[in-house]
């Protein structure tokens, strides 16, 4: 979507332009000057505007970027969870007896920092 400020911009460069050449046409040189402040305003109302669209364009793109990427992860994470399920499954001894290792060495942890 163009921002308005691009469209107002260009609306208001060419009037000024216009009223820049009539008034070079007529010999009215406060005509003239009035069209080209008009023509110069509308250059930078539109320039703002187009920054305005970048930084829009920009955000949506972080923003669909981010959505893809914590998608994938839950993918990622949804896969992992159902192969160590599958394997405790296939192995209940082992996951049991790795299970009471890590809970074992991780209780000498927590009492040798005491």
């Amino acid at each position: 979507m163009m921002d308005m400020d691009r469209l107002k911009g260009g609306a208001q460069e060419v009037g000024g332009k216009i009223q820049e050449v009539a008034g070079r046409l007529t010999g009215d040189h406060g005509t003239q000057a009035e069209g080209v402040v008009r023509e110069v305003a509308g250059a930078a109302q539109n320039l703002y505007g187009q920054a305005k669209d970048g930084v829009r364009d920009a955000t949506g793109a972080v923003s669909d970027y981010a959505e893809r990427a914590y998608g994938q992860g839950r993918r990622v994470v949804s896969r992992g969870s159902h192969t160590i399920a599958d394997e405790v499954g296939e192995h209940p001894l082992t996951a049991l007896l790795v299970a009471g290792t890590v809970g074992y060495l991780l209780a000498l942890l927590v009492n040798a920092r005491r």
